[in-house]
């Protein structure tokens, strides 16, 4: 046996079990998200779409303020419940789905180390609902521009005599203002992070649940309970009243376990017109990512002590 067929038998060796490989990572990730879209979820859409236009229809009497106001609430809404369930839900699902099938097996004695497989798992998951929020985003977008031109053409016809190009330029810039703007951007991306911490939640319940509806169940208590958490210790610590190392020590524990959700709500002071700071929004950005490492650490080593 030649010199360089060693060499090319000792890379495949060393390619086939270095720790970590992103590219076995994004082929499980790129499969979960095939297989999910086979489930047909997609159809959501058409959902979401008689939710944003009946929001069109029915609110037709109200100011042109109220009407673009309700518009955005019905719309961000629906993309964070979606969102959710689709996390929730859709990490719930794969799991047991892979036992069923016996995929499971024949990717992991591929071999692909268990963290690998799970990491691909969540990155599908995550993969599915930044597609489906770029989908609904699009459509609310288009519908919302629309719209502010079609109020901007009815107010304009509803106005006495022939309206001044001054006045013109002040009705747009008012309709505008509560319109189609960048600072929506930062609800739809608030809303992906929410739901990815979802999913990583759901993706350690998973790894010791007996079944596809505790997953869910455990995982919903998790996610309320994390909306409710900030009230829970505002309650218990009026003002941040934590001097103790133990309240503190509690607090955090409190935290990880309960990821605080409600921090990641921007979106009621977007649709006021309230503008996000961009240290926010990098600040919930760098929590997801604290999250999703936790998370994925836990579901390892739960998941490492698993008979299969």
């Amino acid at each position: 046996m030649t010199v360089e067929n060693n060499k090319s038998i000792d890379n495949e060796l060393n390619s086939k079990f270095k720790l970590f490989s992103l590219s076995r990572v994004m082929a499980i990730a790129m499969n979960t998200f095939t297989q999910l879209v086979r489930m047909k979820v997609f159809y959501f859409l058409l959902i979401f779409s008689v939710l944003i236009i009946g929001a069109n229809v029915l609110f037709l009497n109200f100011t042109f303020e109220q009407e673009l106001k309700i518009l955005q609430d019905v719309s961000f809404g629906a993309m964070t419940l979606f969102a959710s369930i689709f996390s929730i839900v859709g990490t719930a699902l794969l799991i047991p789905k892979d036992i069923e099938d016996r995929t499971l097996y024949s990717i992991l004695t591929k071999p692909v180390p268990r963290f690998e497989y799970l990491v691909g798992k969540l990155l599908g998951i995550l993969f599915l609902v930044a597609v489906s929020l770029l989908l609904m985003s699009i459509l609310f977008f288009a519908v919302l521009f629309v719209r502010q031109h079609g109020i901007l053409a009815e107010e304009i016809n509803q106005m006495r005599g022939q309206p001044s190009q001054e006045q013109i330029s002040s009705l747009r810039e008012d309709i505008f203002a509560q319109g189609l703007r960048l600072e929506l951007i930062n609800g739809v991306v608030a809303v992906f992070l929410k739901a990815a911490v979802a999913a990583a939640i759901a993706l350690v319940v998973s790894t010791f649940a007996s079944s596809t509806l505790f997953t869910i169940i455990v995982s919903l208590v998790i996610y309320f309970i994390g909306h409710a958490q900030s009230m829970a210790l505002d309650y218990y610590f009026p003002e941040g009243d934590m001097h103790g190392a133990l309240q503190r020590f509690i607090a955090g524990i409190v935290a990880i376990i309960f990821p605080n959700l409600q921090i990641f709500n921007v979106v009621d002071g977007i649709v006021s017109g309230q503008s996000v700071p961009m240290s926010l929004m990098f600040r919930l950005t760098g929590l997801t990512g604290f999250y999703l490492f936790i998370y994925s650490f836990v579901s390892w080593v739960i998941f490492a002590k698993k008979e299969l």
